[in-house]
């Protein structure tokens, strides 16, 4: 069985991860963590807490799962750091400086980060190197992304994961080829470069597609999450994962469906 805390416990994927923990004999929720003025709206019977020290001081060999926001998340992984726990982040919107950060941490304690914990997702990322390279050069890369309008960071975490993928896949990297905007008479549209556009609206739990556009055709490959249940179960799975591995590396879902 394998324990797990769960952080942001009143946010929409902590709310999620809890439920599926707690029905599923596999694992054992531990602890709900939330901010003090929320705690009072978590009716549950386990531990309540906004301090995750607590939580890990009576759960030290549980697995602590963050999906909330940058600054909460790295204040997890400091904490984790500080007690020797592990740690599964689905948090999105990192700046170069904090991955730094958060890579550090991984070789002190098991850390896992994900921008998307979806198999399907990770199933993508493996794919579509093999796409890139079997249609060559004269088919443009481009990718849409949509999510609810509360999201806040753009574009998603995700969606820079997919287009990664795709420039590593054409020997190169995002920095140089990612094109994030177009607007006005810009010219015309380069062989390289790799357009990545943002949608946000409603309660869209996350659309993904990529455009390989060719003359004469186009291929386009979508993967829609219906449910954040989606999510939720690859980090729980993430989290047993994780229970037996060690210190040295940031994980990624792709040891985890290895």
């Amino acid at each position: 069985m394998t324990e797990v805390i769960v952080m942001g416990a009143r946010g929409r994927m902590g709310s999620t991860i809890a439920k599926l923990a707690k029905a599923d004999p596999k694992y054992k929720l531990c602890a709900l963590i939330e901010r003090e003025d929320q705690i009072t709206e978590l009716k549950e019977d386990v531990l309540v807490s906004s301090d995750l020290k607590v939580a890990l001081k009576q759960f030290p060999q549980a697995v602590v799962i963050d999906f909330t926001q940058v600054e909460a998340s790295l204040h997890t992984i400091e904490v984790c750091v500080q007690t020797k726990a592990k740690a599964v982040i689905g948090t999105t919107g990192f700046n170069q400086e904090e991955l730094v950060l958060i890579k550090k941490a991984a070789q002190k304690i098991p850390l896992l980060l994900a921008p998307n914990m979806s198999i399907g997702i990770n199933v993508l990322l493996k794919v579509l190197p093999q796409l890139v390279n079997l249609l060559g050069p004269d088919y443009d890369l481009e990718l849409s992304e949509i999510h609810h309008r509360f999201k806040k960071d753009a574009p998603s975490g995700t969606a820079l994961k997919l287009a990664e993928c795709l420039a590593e896949a054409k020997n190169t990297t995002l920095d140089k080829v990612g094109k994030f905007c177009r607007h006005g008479l810009i010219g015309e549209r380069s062989s390289q470069e790799i357009g990545v556009q943002t949608l946000r609206g409603g309660d869209v739990v996350g659309d993904h597609t990529v455009y390989f556009l060719g003359q004469g055709e186009r291929i386009e490959v979508t993967h829609r999450a219906h449910s954040r249940e989606t999510f939720a179960r690859g980090a729980l799975r993430a989290a047993q994962w994780l229970k037996n591995q060690h210190p040295g590396k940031l994980y990624t879902m792709a040891e985890v469906l290895t």
